[in-house]
């Protein structure tokens, strides 16, 4: 860690002036919000991030409404947990709410994928406490900067119109939104920002390491530059291409709407000959949504794969897996996806009351069993063949549900649904109906169940603001 001192008091750029009012304009572009707005801000300590808490908390003020910062605390190095402190200082200083949200990733990753990871458990633990408190609006201080880099780091991997439109002013995901008011804001003028504030910020040292694609693309930047390449070209590139992915986003909600039918147990019959009959890359996009939601998966697969995928279902052919999805032909010309069993991760242990996020599709609830003070560890998991086989013959556990029967559903999708289990067996399965009534002495029930994919099937349209569309001059 290291703290960039703000240097003497420069007052080129005061607060409430010249930064100030593009930020406000920028927010007006992200209206309406609600009478004593509150707004949470992901705040790291950089520099941008500083910049974004600092005019965001002047405009919540104005506005009657007020700030909530919060900075997660990967555990990535070991100068991490001090940086979240110092954060916490400094906005403390300035009378901003501020938390700490600690990621415990256990054996969640391998060294392969941690950054990946904990780029994702970022995003849900910001997203969960904003949930929690009723915050609906998260602010994130990406810049110009960073959008043309996106930009340049998907062009080389070949992304096509949804990679190359990079990201959008708006996300909306579960309830909040999220909002990006900086990227037509060239980095240097939120360091700029922050002198004329006497503020201090702090450097991240992995920023300069170049095992990081996205250092090496930064760097590149300046050659690019001198070529004409500027990154304000480049980041209003990438916002004509996102009002072309605001076109294709209707068009794939409206064959969604039609040919796409969601179950609450967590698959997806899919019309066949409706996806086949659309133009291609609709049914493309339409496919790999399908395939986010079911496998709760937060990206979407390799375009080479997904168009494999694609040409095989247009043909005869047998069951096939992506995504963490099983893909399987169904009766009347339908498409039957649902998850795919080895695709689950293990048993989740389970102590107490609480909502939790199971296989990254549901959020259940769970409540504690009156009289049952023993909290015996449960566990949540699949309820597998051997589940059902020990629970369909169950009578009494089936007296609950409709018609005193377990639903009907797919073999494929039964074996993947959540079920409660304790040391002697499975307790509940709320999909089919099912409690065990004899000899259970859990202590956990299961109180509401509800599907909680990374985004709605028919989605939200890719997120463009009028003012942030060209960023053609970022002054």
């Amino acid at each position: 860690m290291s703290i960039q001192p703000s240097g003497p008091m420069i007052r080129t750029s005061p607060p409430g002036s010249g930064l100030g009012r593009r930020f406000a304009a920028a927010m007006e572009e992200f209206f309406p919000f609600e009478p004593g707005v509150e707004l949470a801000v992901a705040v790291s300590g950089g520099g941008d991030s500083m910049a974004l808490v600092l005019l965001a908390d002047r405009w919540a003020r104005a506005k009657g409404g007020a700030v909530t910062a919060f900075t997660v605390d990967h555990r990535l190095r070991a100068a991490s947990r001090r940086e979240a402190l110092w954060v916490h200082r400094a906005l403390g200083a300035r009378a901003i709410r501020h938390h700490i949200l600690t990621w415990d990733r256990g054996s969640s990753a391998g060294r392969a994928n941690l950054q990946a990871a904990a780029r994702g458990a970022r995003y849900r633990l910001l997203e969960d406490r904003c949930r929690a408190k009723g915050i609906l609006h998260l602010l994130l201080a990406h810049h110009l900067d960073d959008q043309a880099e996106t930009f340049l780091m998907r062009l080389e991997r070949g992304s096509g119109l949804y990679g190359l439109a990079a990201m959008a002013p708006v996300v909306e995901r579960q309830g909040v939104r999220l909002l990006r008011p900086f990227l037509t804001v060239p980095k240097d003028d939120l360091r700029a920002y922050l002198k004329g504030c006497g503020q201090d910020w702090l450097e991240d040292p992995s920023n300069q390491d170049s095992r990081f694609a996205r250092v090496r693309t930064r760097r590149a930047l300046p050659e690019l530059k001198a070529a004409g390449l500027t990154p304000e070209r480049i980041a209003g590139t990438a916002g004509r291409l996102g009002r072309d992915r605001v076109v294709m986003d209707q068009a794939v909600a409206r064959l969604l709407a039609l040919a796409a039918a969601p179950d609450p147990a967590g698959f997806v019959l899919l019309d066949r000959h409706g996806l086949l009959a659309a133009p291609v890359p609709v049914g493309l996009r339409a496919l790999s949504r399908v395939l986010a939601v079911v496998g709760g998966a937060a990206y979407a697969p390799r375009f080479e794969r997904l168009a494999r995928l694609y040409r095989e279902i247009a043909g005869p052919g047998r069951a096939r897996t992506l995504g963490g999805c099983a893909i399987r032909k169904a009766p009347a010309g339908a498409l039957l996806v649902c998850r795919e069993p080895a695709a689950q991760g293990p048993p989740m242990r389970v102590h107490g009351p609480g909502t939790v996020l199971w296989d990254g599709r549901f959020r259940v609830e769970l409540g504690a069993v009156k009289g049952r003070r023993k909290r015996a560890s449960m566990t949540l998991a699949p309820l597998g063949r051997d589940g059902w086989a020990r629970i369909k013959t169950d009578a009494a556990g089936f007296s609950g549900a409709a018609g005193g029967r377990p639903r009907l559903l797919p073999g494929a999708v039964r074996v993947g649904l959540p079920a409660l289990g304790d040391h002697l067996g499975v307790v509940e399965v709320p999909h089919l109906g099912y409690r065990r009534r004899a000899g259970s002495l859990a202590s956990l029930t299961i109180k509401g169940i509800r599907p909680l994919p990374p985004e709605p099937l028919a989605g939200t349209v890719f997120g463009m603001a009028e003012t942030m569309a060209e960023t053609e001059s970022p002054v």
